[in-house]
């Protein structure tokens, strides 16, 4: 295994830091050699089977490439669960378990019914599902390989979560006829402006369709299921939005002109404006 350590420092040293590049062969050699992270540091030293030697090598070529590692190995743990992803779905990020965290935290009712839009993975809609009372929840996506990856995930996970293709932007009666006390969302919220700063590990990877706004108009999604909640959502129900640092206190204000109540914007373990969430308070809606 040592070997392999060398070897990925040399291929990959103009990419990654090199703590960053033994964090990653860790992953690899855990994944191939179905070995825990304790025993790979055990058996450091010891040689490698030629297959799992090539394997490995394989996935250090595509790690070359800039290609996410959570590609790599088809799956990322989220909340405490595995969940398999591939390039069809944004791969779910730390700052998303902060807002479920929040869900789950500030909602103990049993048998909540729950919206999640724009589902990608199933991370959030699944791991509600999982960890809230009795929750009933839904997630809408408009990608069909979204939906697979995500309906797989549901039966991995052992959980009920009910799955629809659905296009926000463009909601029908029916859809917009359903009730629910919670609504959730991680739409879109990269402006293309951003994107020549963005790592060549997402830019060239990871869905555009489930990263990027038009610079002219950053909360598209945002306002557009903040006033479909006014009719989705149940009296007293609650909208929690994943954003863009910069457009924390715009989305707030948007709410706020949409009649809904206790609008806050919430800082990430990073110190960034992440998460904002609001109330309704008008009554139910025709």
């Amino acid at each position: 295994m040592k070997q392999i350590f060398e070897q990925a420092r040399i291929l990959l040293h103009d990419i990654y830091p090199e703590k960053e590049i033994e964090a990653l062969v860790k992953q690899l050699l855990q994944k191939v050699c179905n070995q825990s992270r304790t025993n790979i540091l055990i058996y450091k030293n010891r040689d490698l089977l030629l297959e799992n030697r090539e394997d490995v090598m394989q996935m250090l070529s595509r790690l070359k490439t800039g290609e996410p590692i959570q590609y790599i190995l088809g799956e990322t743990e989220f909340y405490g669960s595995m969940f398999k992803v591939a390039p069809g779905v944004l791969i779910p990020r730390p700052e998303t378990e902060e807002l479920v965290e929040l869900i789950i935290r500030e909602n103990k009712a049993a048998g909540l019914a729950v919206l999640d839009i724009g589902t990608g993975s199933g991370c959030i809609a699944i791991s509600l599902a999982k960890n809230m009372n009795q929750a009933s929840v839904e997630a809408w996506d408009i990608s069909e390989d979204a939906l697979a990856i995500a309906s797989g995930n549901n039966q991995l996970s052992r959980t009920n979560v009910t799955f629809r293709q659905v296009d926000v932007l463009n909601l029908t009666v029916e859809q917009m006829s359903a009730k629910f006390d919670i609504i959730v969302s991680n739409p879109p919220y990269v402006c293309e402006e951003e994107a020549e700063a963005m790592h060549v590990n997402v830019m060239e990877f990871e869905p555009h369709i489930a990263l990027f706004v038009p610079d002219k108009n950053p909360l598209l999604f945002y306002r557009k299921i903040a006033e479909s909640g006014l009719s989705l959502l149940n009296p007293r129900g609650k909208i929690y939005f994943e954003i863009n640092e910069r457009f924390g206190s715009m989305t707030a204000n948007m709410l706020a002109e949409l009649s809904y109540s206790n609008a806050e914007v919430i800082k990430d373990i990073f110190g960034k404006d992440r998460i904002v969430m609001a109330q309704i308070n008008l009554p139910a809606h025709q």
